[in-house]
């Protein structure tokens, strides 16, 4: 991302122009389209559990401007993770709350691989149409689209408050482990950013969105495959 970008410049490595600004344009796709399809997601998926909270605010749509967090936005630039504005989510409309509440939760992260899934499906088409050969400004666009969201899938996963991870892990606490999680939940927020910061989960990370990565190529490569165009 762009700290990336300016440490190259900063150690004189060579930057290559042509692919920084398509990673910045796949990160503000990212930011202005699928940010809020994540947000979507878990508001459409609490309606249909019985939760009207994120209907009544409105914040059953796409549009950018609702759920644009503007820190969040900076940080997935900066930094190559972010965030939105949460949809709110009222757990006590839902008649299974841990279960609805978990469910609700990984519609997030299953809407940025379903995004990374049809990216990956329109960057395989644009090959084969063009022979198997592509500009590298629209190659370069597409994988950091497809990376991106991998990424945010599964950064979102991670079983620590605010994420969507913290949610799910919920759905299989105890009472009063459950208690004790979310009171300390500040407190292992800043542990969280520390940790994040300090690149201790930046191996089980990688090796999880290169799995994550993997599986999304495989399955988008399927249906070319089956009629022998790749």
């Amino acid at each position: 991302m762009l700290f990336n970008m300016m440490s190259d410049i900063l150690s004189g490595r060579p930057l290559d122009m042509a692919s920084a600004i398509s990673e910045i344009l796949a990160t503000l796709f990212v930011i202005f389209c699928i940010l809020p399809l994540h947000e979507c997601a878990h508001g459409w998926v609490a309606y249909k559990l019985g939760d009207n909270t994120a209907k009544y605010n409105g914040r059953i749509t796409l549009n950018p401007i609702v759920s644009l967090d503007p820190v969040g936005a900076f940080f997935l630039l900066m930094f190559g993770f972010g965030w939105a504005k949460p949809v709110p989510v009222d757990t006590r409309y839902f008649k299974n709350p841990r279960r609805d509440m978990a469910i609700t939760a990984l519609a997030g992260p299953i809407a940025n691989l379903l995004a990374s899934f049809v990216g990956a499906v329109i960057y395989l088409e644009l090959l084969v149409w063009k022979g198997l050969s592509m500009p590298g400004f629209i190659h370069d666009f597409f994988m950091a689209y497809i990376v991106i969201n991998v990424s945010l899938a599964v950064f979102n996963l991670i079983p620590l408050p605010p994420l969507d991870g913290s949610k799910i892990l919920g759905a299989f606490l105890s009472n009063k482990a459950l208690y004790n999680y979310y009171r300390y939940q500040n407190i292992i927020i800043m542990v969280a950013f520390v940790i994040l910061f300090s690149g201790i989960l930046q191996a089980p990370l990688a090796f999880f969105q290169k799995a994550c990565l993997n599986g999304v190529f495989w399955l988008a490569q399927l249906p070319f495959k089956l009629f022998g165009l790749l």
